[in-house]
């Protein structure tokens, strides 16, 4: 029985990046090898066991063969003649398929760490079409290493785009998606991500929504970068940016100008009420893949409300409160700060307009601190009851923020 480090532990070291988690592949064992040295079992298609001391997970080699279509369709050999070179065979990209053994040398059969050094992402073997979760994977392999120059191999995208026409990505479980979603979304550049995916014709398969935006024109004086979709690029690139590895922010970004693929032809470039009519297909993309309850509902709550952000040095008092109530953010004051970084990523995800300052902001924030500030027993104590003390809570806030207003909007 001998075990080697594989996988991404052994590729961010070569990389230079700090390595997190350690996976190890068991060769020449089975599962009751295991178990007598006190490994617990934990994988439920095929056999994963955790370190008795460290945690860390050991795998017995495998290889896979398909059975279906989609994910979950393969069956798994570990028998104890599958060899090392069989197991990383099976794996997605080169660069994810290096071992190392107990005295630090590589076992490198697919060239991953020539790979590395070209800054290429490329698949091991043909198998890689058997799974289309791969396609995604590659997208968010993209997403993560774009801003060190890496690219997509061509052969690789050529494979992804058949997976695209062959129907095998329809196959794809929402969950599935969503989980690569997220995950993209807290990589440095989650626009290589949008990219990748629309280069092999997926984006439109798995996110209609969102490949509809591209070729949609907007006003140059606000978007110089014009294309809708490209500003989404902008947008969750900026998102990365102002809130790293925070992918609730990243997908209210993503999703936030949706209703600008509905605007009718003829009032282009013009969106007018765009963040009303974006509810309806983030509505949809939030249920089709099953998207935790908080993401869906401040995703459209900054659609809905992210003009008003833009605006709001300019508004009422009154309709800066509206803003705070909508976001429901007396009760749920964690929604104010996603939802501004999400704003300010949509104000300077513009192109030249990145380093753009955001006073909306910090107005914001210290509007929502004044009117937080309004409680109600002061009113309760005066004799108030029932919506009275409601309608002198309300009121009181408004005065709040503004003392804060500008005269201009007062």
């Amino acid at each position: 029985m001998k075990t080697y480090l594989v996988g991404g532990a052994v590729r961010d070291r070569l990389l230079g990046n700090a390595v997190k988690d350690r996976d190890w592949v068991v060769v020449g064992a089975q599962p009751e090898d295991l178990l007598r040295a006190n490994y617990k079992p934990v994988g439920k298609d095929f056999p994963v066991f955790l370190h008795p001391q460290t945690g860390e997970e050991y795998a017995l080699a495998r290889t896979e063969r398909k059975t279906g279509r989609g994910y979950h369709g393969f069956a798994f050999d570990t028998d104890a003649s599958v060899t090392l070179e069989d197991d990383l065979r099976r794996r997605d990209l080169t660069i994810n398929a290096i071992a190392e053994d107990e005295n630090g040398t590589l076992i490198d059969p697919f060239g991953g760490a020539r790979d590395l050094d070209a800054k290429l992402l490329r698949h091991v073997s043909p198998a890689f079409a058997e799974d289309p979760v791969r396609v995604l994977r590659v997208a968010r392999f993209a997403a993560r290493f774009a801003a060190r120059g890496f690219r997509i191999a061509a052969a690789t995208l050529t494979l992804m785009r058949q997976m695209v026409s062959s129907g095998e990505v329809d196959h794809l479980v929402p969950e599935r998606v969503w989980a690569e979603t997220q995950k993209a979304l807290t990589e440095s550049t989650p626009s290589a991500f949008l990219r990748a995916l629309r280069d092999c014709q997926a984006l439109a398969r798995l996110y209609p929504e969102i490949d509809a935006l591209y070729g949609v024109p907007q006003r140059a004086e606000f978007h110089p970068e014009i294309d809708s979709g490209v500003h989404t690029e902008l947008v969750v690139d900026m998102a990365a940016r102002l809130a790293p590895s925070d992918a609730l922010i990243g997908w209210c970004a993503l999703v936030h100008d949706l209703g600008k693929a509905l605007t009718p032809k003829d009032q282009l470039p013009r969106h007018h009420g765009h963040e009303h009519s974006g509810i309806a297909p983030i509505a949809a993309l939030n249920a089709r893949l099953k998207v935790s309850s908080e993401y869906a509902a401040l995703a459209q709550l900054v659609c809905k409300l992210h003009l008003l952000a833009h605006t709001a040095l300019e508004l009422r008092p009154a309709t800066v409160l509206g803003i705070f109530e909508q976001l429901d953010a007396f009760r749920r004051p964690d929604r104010i700060e996603p939802f501004l970084l999400a704003c300010e990523a949509d104000k300077r995800g513009r192109l030249g307009l990145e380093e753009s300052a955001y006073p909306q902001a910090q107005f914001l924030r210290a509007a929502f601190a004044a009117a937080a500030e309004v409680g109600a027993q002061p009113f309760v104590d005066r004799g108030l009851q029932g919506p009275a003390v409601g309608e002198a809570m309300r009121a009181a806030r408004v005065n709040a923020i503004a003392a804060l207003t500008p005269k201009s909007a007062s």
